[in-house]
């Protein structure tokens, strides 16, 4: 369908996350720099120092050792400011942390004893991982063997050891590989060609949560827009342990789960089908009602990819108790959790039974504030979901009872996109407009408020056809309705009025009695040539009235 695929290319795209890394180290140190020329002289020769220091140190001396963390943290805590940062690569920086990304070479007594062992590798990675933050760094880095480096790091725990120290090591240079690869297509492959992928699905598994987290960020940037990448990370079994994290009570470990996997499924059907097989999908939907809104975010947009052409799925999600949660979300006050939920309820607003359950558990009349958004891409999914709600005649009623046609004719709309799927909506709408649906909304305009009344009155002036106005506008006083509107104290009621009169008349026009039938002489037709008569009349009438508003109108300008 177009509209599906206009909404398929306007998809927000998920971006890799790009990791901080500005989380403290255990000794604190405060470098302040300002942007004078002598603090900017006094930085290059911090920097310097600190560069020469590393050259000069790496060996497993303690000293040296304990002198080469210090100048690690001074560097990492310099590039915290990313004003600085190219001073400190211009300073020769990065082949210097490189070095120490790995143990210095060992000697016949350096066995027993390795002071600061993992500390310096740590402190290097820290300050990389920053260095990377700026993209313009990434290939430097790369270029000067870090990825070779921080892949064995990430394998620092194979020993044995379960220390403080090694977590954390594993920890950053899982980081500093996600800063590197942020955006970056050439170094992701880089990465996998290296070797990172199997120890990064590997520590999903491990005791530390903050390491599960670190690696499953590093993932995520690597499966963003990689198929090869993505590939070999479900090949490695992967998807069950993301899984389970989805159920996580952590929220930044859920939040990355879900990260992982909805990279993995975008714009891959296979691993779509794997991911559903593996049980993704309610520990997906349950994280529609998490803490953390950036996993409701991601949740709503990966239930919108499961949705987009599986139709048994479509029904299982909304089966299993998303379509709530999700129109809870359209009122939220965070612009992209709006968005996103009015994606995943334009997918499942694909379905015939998905559409009566959207409408009835409340999610038309959000959906239509969304239409006043100034976000062209939440006002499109929005529209978009409109359209699929319109596609149900149980929704009609409620549609034009809320007031949803003239919200359709009055908004105003960003993109021509947007455009042509109201469009389309107003046409589903006037397409059905007849028989039990008809019936339904001439009880409306007999029984319901004045309000309600008003607004059948004004839709039908614009969506019914012509054979059906005496029912609705003579027999069922729809007109009535409408002129009753040109006395109204609101300038937006006169006007609205006043354009469906000028409408109907219009409409009124092709049953002229020029083009009918030559009239038969018996008794039974004279009442109906009166009746075409009184029609007639009241379509003049009509337009009397319109040029009379549009006469006060221009007086009152």
């Amino acid at each position: 369908m177009e509209l599906q695929k206009r909404q398929d290319q306007g998809q927000p795209e998920r971006k890799g996350q790009k990791r901080k890394l500005e989380e403290e180290f255990e000794e604190e140190r405060e470098i302040s720099v300002a942007p004078s020329g002598e603090a900017h002289q006094a930085l290059s020769c911090e920097v310097s120092a600190q560069v020469s220091i590393l050259n000069a140190t790496f060996s497993w001396k303690e000293a040296d050792r304990a002198a080469a963390k210090r100048a690690t943290h001074v560097l990492a805590e310099l590039a915290k400011n990313e004003e600085v940062v190219n001073v400190i690569v211009d300073g020769g920086a990065v082949p210097a942390l490189v070095k120490h990304l790995q143990a210095p070479p060992s000697s016949d007594g350096d066995h027993d004893q390795r002071p600061f062992e993992h500390e310096v590798e740590k402190g290097s990675a820290f300050a990389l991982g920053l260095l990377a933050v700026k993209p313009e760094h990434q290939q430097l880095i790369v270029d000067n063997g870090a990825l070779s480096h921080l892949v064995d790091l990430l394998k620092r725990h194979r020993d044995g050891s379960n220390s403080r120290a090694v977590n954390s090591v594993i920890r950053r240079a899982a980081d500093a590989i996600t800063n590197l690869a942020h955006e970056n297509s050439s170094i992701k492959t880089r990465v996998r060609m290296e070797g990172g992928i199997p120890p990064l699905v590997q520590l999903l598994e491990f005791a530390d949560t903050k390491v599960q987290r670190a690696a499953a960020g590093a993932l995520r940037t690597l499966a963003f827009k990689n198929d090869e990448n993505k590939n070999q990370i479900v090949e490695c079994n992967a998807l069950p342990t993301l899984i389970l994290m989805l159920r996580s009570e952590d929220a930044a470990i859920h939040y990355e789960a879900v990260g992982v996997i909805g990279n993995l499924v975008h714009s891959s059907p296979n691993i779509k089908k794997e991911v559903l097989l593996a049980g993704a999908l309610q520990p997906v939907i349950g994280l529609l009602s998490s803490c953390c809104s950036e996993s409701q975010r991601e949740a709503a947009l990966l239930l919108g990819q499961f949705a987009a052409t599986d139709s048994d799925c479509k029904v299982h999600i909304a089966q299993r108790g998303a379509v709530r949660p999700l129109i809870e979300m359209l009122q939220s006050a965070d612009v992209q959790l709006r968005e996103m939920s009015a994606f995943a309820l334009g997918r499942l607003a694909q379905d015939t039974h998905n559409q009566a359950g959207i409408a009835h558990n409340g999610g038309l009349v959000p959906l239509l504030k969304l239409l006043d958004s100034k976000n062209g891409s939440l006002q499109h999914n929005a529209a978009f979901a409109l359209y699929g709600l319109a596609d149900n005649e149980d929704n009609v009623s409620d549609f034009i009872k809320v007031g949803g046609v003239q919200k359709l004719q009055d908004g105003e709309f960003i993109v021509q996109a947007t455009k042509d799927c109201v469009a389309k909506t107003l046409k589903r709408l006037e397409e059905k407009i007849h028989g039990r649906v008809l019936n339904h909304l001439l009880y409306l305009m007999r029984v319901s408020e004045k309000a309600v009344q008003r607004r059948v009155a004004l839709a039908l002036a614009h969506l019914c056809s012509a054979d059906d106005q005496r029912t609705i506008f003579i027999d069922n006083n729809g007109l009535e309705l409408l002129l009753g509107l040109l006395g109204s104290s609101s300038p937006k009621q006169q006007l609205d009025g006043s354009v469906a009169l000028y409408k109907l008349a219009n409409k009124a026009m092709t049953l002229s009695p020029v083009d009918a039938a030559p009239p038969s002489p018996t008794p039974q037709v004279k009442g109906s040539m009166l009746t075409e008569f009184a029609f007639w009349h009241l379509q003049m009438h009509s337009v009397q009235c319109l040029m009379v508003v549009i006469g006060r109108r221009m007086q009152e300008i």
